[in-house]
């Protein structure tokens, strides 16, 4: 089967990401790809495998675009001021993006990251912030953790409307970035 004119890998994705984020990921199928496009899922098969395949490739996109936002926020800053670049970043995708992001969160085989730079710029983002912090291994890791545990768990409990409190959510995250920010500047080094 030779493609559809117009459709490519990229279009596919790029269009499978859109619907995510308008639907949610767990909703996505190739089916609706497919009507988005006004061809039948078959057509689909002559660029993703399937709906595993699909999956895979938004979740490597949104990987990479939440990095370049992070990596563009976080440019020529340190300490603190990469800190809160760093996160407001990363919320500011899960927001924009609540459908993509979720797919940045499935779990991959090893040969699905064979070819996937973005995965592995992501924790190089991480350690260049960290660096202004100066905490050696294992507290980097740690630190590290606590991180993407926060900004993970607060940001999709955003997203999905889990802050409707009198206090706007934009507040609390201030607070919790400060929070974070003293607790790496006091991180406890076992000597």
């Amino acid at each position: 089967m030779s493609p559809r004119a117009g459709l490519s890998v990229q279009r596919v994705v790029a269009a499978a990401a859109e619907l995510a984020d308008e639907i949610g990921f767990e909703q996505l199928t190739l089916s609706a790809v497919a009507r988005r496009f006004g061809v039948k899922d078959p057509s689909l098969y002559v660029h993703v495998r399937n709906l595993r395949d699909l999956r895979v490739r938004v979740a490597l996109l949104a990987g990479g675009e939440l990095n370049d936002r992070i990596a563009e926020a976080i440019a020529g800053r340190a300490g603190r001021d990469a800190l809160f670049a760093f996160a407001d970043a990363y919320r500011g995708y899960v927001l924009d993006h609540p459908g993509r992001y979720a797919a940045t969160q499935i779990r991959m085989d090893p040969a699905d990251l064979a070819d996937a730079p973005e995965l592995r710029r992501s924790v190089d983002l991480v350690d260049a912030m960290l660096r202004g912090y100066g905490l050696p291994e294992p507290a980097h890791l740690d630190a590290a953790r606590l991180l993407r545990s926060t900004f993970h768990g607060f940001a999709t409990l955003e997203a999905a409307g889990g802050f409707a409190h009198s206090r706007p959510a934009a507040d609390t995250w201030r607070a919790v970035l400060d929070a974070l920010d003293r607790t790496l500047s006091n991180w406890p080094i076992p000597e």
